[in-house]
């Protein structure tokens, strides 16, 4: 490995850990809504980009290239499903959520949200959430040390994947642990821009150097080398016809954004009600650039890499999850190691601006909603925040073995973990934020039915090939509807809150 290319990587490191030992040293570390909330502080071009960061995971960089390599653009509905879906949550979910977020008595997790909107006095949706959110949390943060290992075995020369594991998981065990949100709110905002300049310019470089005649011609020739027609096409899968389920397994990962604990306690956090708007449109002019250019590189890469040596489409020798790394050491190793090093930054910045942010939430869901609303024990806020830094040690050891000795496809595990959030919490957001008379067991009944379609498909139905979260989505929210009109209205106190909650103004403009 070159020496300049090791450097970009040991100043990417350096900088994550300066800004966790920065936020380390305020004053307020040790209050509770600082450490999970960060006070409500956050203005809308950090909320968007630290937002999006989160997001796009080691799969924007690995996940989806891989597979539009392999099968063409028709494997872009994803990205679409998710630029619509990111887009509509910051329309319809942020500004109400930070609304009743405040009026439901200061909730700083989704699962206090949604024990406070519905007035649940014993806590069963506190703990539900809880549970879901450590069941898929754990399976999502594998998935990210895991992408850690395999980036760091490609600089080490395959050599280097247990390492990769315990230096990234290291890395962002300190940085969370020391700073908390306010230190990933920041470390995702440099990290999404990080992101966004590699990937726009990865595509960019090889055109410039290749030529966009040459790209052309080679598309024409997957069609008779790999029997993949219609490569650069919406409307091809694999070299033949889309089918609807395709489309529709695509497109529903849209629906994940409204329930994605990491994702919405951004819209928690935005400092004020009014700075929404700016941040969705930061938000949307990021996700087009990011998915936009990710998809260019697939499909450039399918002729690329073979005109190089290296045939991505022999599995055996090739994995395609890779395809952004195999692309980047053709381009920048010989002429430019440094920047070599900063797009494989890059990549690591996808994975873990989410790992990060999903073991905080994770730290949170037990100490805030759990253990600190358990009456009989009385823990100290400082002792709640060595608790919390505590768990995120665990989780993070949890997730290493998982990554050591668990599923070898990232897109797979993301793909489970995401569809598991979208069902069990997407119907219930929406429902809490726009019904009045959605009341706590509605919610209940969501949750569990959320969670066990998604695992019973995902273990059953599989074959049909259409996503999990299309069923879990739908039924969750049929049952959540049924569900509340079959028991007894909300409290007029709850009601009452939701109409506040309607009303509310920032406190400068009431």
């Amino acid at each position: 490995m070159d020496a300049m290319t090791i450097l970009a990587f040991v100043i990417y490191f350096i900088a994550l850990i300066v800004i966790g030992i920065h936020f380390w040293r305020t004053k307020d570390k040790d209050s509770m809504e600082d450490y999970i909330l960060g006070g409500r502080s956050f203005g809308p071009y950090v909320s968007a980009m630290s937002a999006q960061a989160s997001d796009m995971s080691g799969w924007l960089l690995m996940g989806l290239p891989g597979s539009i390599v392999l099968a063409g653009l028709g494997q872009a509905w994803i990205g679409i499903g998710l630029l619509i879906g990111s887009y509509t949550s910051w329309l319809f979910v942020a500004k109400r959520l930070r609304k009743h977020s405040v009026v439901s008595k200061n909730s700083l997790t989704m699962p206090e949200f949604f024990s406070n909107r519905f007035a649940d006095h014993k806590g069963y949706l506190r703990i539900v959430c809880a549970v879901v959110i450590l069941f898929f949390f754990t399976i999502y943060v594998g998935s990210g040390f895991q992408s850690c290992g395999i980036v760091l075995d490609m600089l080490l020369d395959n050599g280097g994947f247990e390492i990769g594991i315990l230096v990234g998981g290291i890395v962002i065990i300190l940085y969370t642990f020391l700073g908390g949100y306010k230190a990933l709110c920041w470390t995702d905002f440099f990290q999404a821009i990080l992101m966004v300049v590699v990937i726009v310019l990865v595509p960019l470089v090889i055109l410039g150097q290749t030529g966009w005649d040459t790209i052309s011609a080679g598309w024409d020739e997957l069609a008779v080398t790999q029997n993949l027609e219609g490569y650069t096409s919406l409307f091809y899968n694999a070299g033949v016809p889309i089918s609807a389920v395709v489309v529709i397994s695509g497109l529903v990962w849209g629906l994940g954004y409204y329930g994605m604990p990491h994702i919405v306690v951004r819209y928690m956090s935005i400092r004020k009600v009014s700075e929404i708007k700016v941040a969705r449109r930061v938000s949307l002019i990021w996700g087009i650039l990011a998915l936009s250019f990710i998809c260019l590189l697939g499909v450039i890469a399918g002729v690329y890499l073979p005109d190089h040596g290296i045939n991505i489409f022999d599995s055996a020798v090739y994995d395609s999850e890779y395809v952004f790394m195999y692309t980047a050491q053709q381009l920048f190793q010989d002429t430019a190691p440094f920047i070599l090093g900063v797009v494989f930054a890059a990549i690591l910045a996808a994975i873990m601006s989410t790992a990060s942010s999903q073991l905080l939430v994770s730290a949170s869901s037990i100490t805030n909603d759990i253990l600190a609303k358990t009456d009989k024990v009385h823990i100290s806020a400082k002792n709640l925040m060595w608790l919390a830094r505590g768990i995120v040690v665990v989780i993070s050891i949890i997730g290493m073995c998982l990554a050591l000795f668990g599923s070898d496809n990232i897109m797979g595990l993301v793909s489970y973990a995401w569809s598991g959030f979208g069902s069990a919490f997407s119907p219930v957001m929406l429902l809490a934020l726009f019904w009045k008379r959605m009341n706590w067991q509605g919610a209940m009944a969501a949750m569990i039915t959320g969670f066990v379609v998604v695992v019973f498909w995902e273990t059953f139905m599989g074959y049909t090939g259409l996503y999990s979260l299309f069923p879990g989505f739908i039924l969750a929210f049929i049952v959540a509807v049924v569900v509340a009109m079959l028991t007894p209205p909300p409290s007029q106190e709850v009601l009452d809150e939701f109409e506040a909650a309607q009303n509310y103004r920032d406190p400068e403009e009431a």
